[in-house]
């Protein structure tokens, strides 16, 4: 199957577009309250534990530290790296994930004595490189991070939004995912306010979006942005 576009003019992205696209998928799914976590630490466990799976899943395996009592610095630290693992095995890819969030633990104790906020307290530009640099640590898993738990307007470009625009006519995906990332990156907040909630909020309603109708087949006849989005699923053709 590919995708094909409508023969329609598609307008041009500025404030106004992204704003209206905002609008509408608040209209319909409102406030989203994201990320889910109770402190910093846990909102950043959650950025590397979501990676390649459902945050549904990320979420059972936080829940299972959180039961464990293993949701602080101090006692990651202690806990075996089998028994980690044990733990974030609904997470996938379990050993490797319980060897970052080890790095990322060890990471804290060394450098910032084990306070995570005293990281998230660097200047953005300085944290998003030292999370760079951290261990199966992407562009994406920084971004969340410096967005969600260091509350700064950093705009997260996954899967969701690059589909979403994709179908919307304002991004061509190349074979260089990085660079892909940083082009859209950038289209989006050239046009938005640099706030750091509005950038939570529309990330979360993206997802939303991608979670509920704009999936790889898409739901067209329900979605919100049925009527600013030249896609439809009608153009799909063998």
């Amino acid at each position: 199957m590919t995708e094909e576009k409508r023969a329609v003019q598609v307008p041009g992205l500025n404030r106004k577009r992204l704003m209206d696209i905002y609008e509408r998928l608040h209209a319909r799914f409102g406030p989203q309250d994201w990320w889910p976590g109770e402190t910093t630490l846990e909102i950043c466990l959650g950025a590397i534990l979501v990676q390649n799976t459902s945050w549904a899943n990320a979420a059972r395996a936080i829940g299972n530290l959180k039961k464990e009592g293993l949701l602080t610095e101090g006692a990651l630290k202690k806990v075996r790296g089998d028994r980690l693992a044990r733990l974030i095995r609904p997470a996938r890819f379990f050993n490797m994930k319980a060897r970052r969030i080890k790095g990322f633990v060890a990471y804290l104790s060394k450098y910032f004595e084990g306070d995570v906020d005293r990281f998230l307290d660097l200047p953005t530009e300085e944290l998003h490189e030292e999370l760079m640099g951290l261990d199966g640590v992407g562009r994406e898993t920084a971004d969340s991070i410096t967005l969600y738990a260091a509350e700064r307007p950093v705009f997260v470009v996954d899967a969701y939004t690059k589909r979403i625009f994709s179908r919307l006519g304002h991004f061509e995906a190349s074979k260089n995912g990085d660079k892909d990332y940083l082009a859209l990156q950038e289209r989006l907040t050239a046009h938005l306010p640099r706030e750091a909630a509005l950038f939570n909020e529309y990330h979360a309603l993206l997802v939303r979006l991608g979670h509920t109708f704009c999936r790889p087949t898409p739901r067209c006849e329900e979605c919100p942005l049925r009527a600013v989005c030249p896609y439809s699923k009608d153009d799909m053709q063998e």
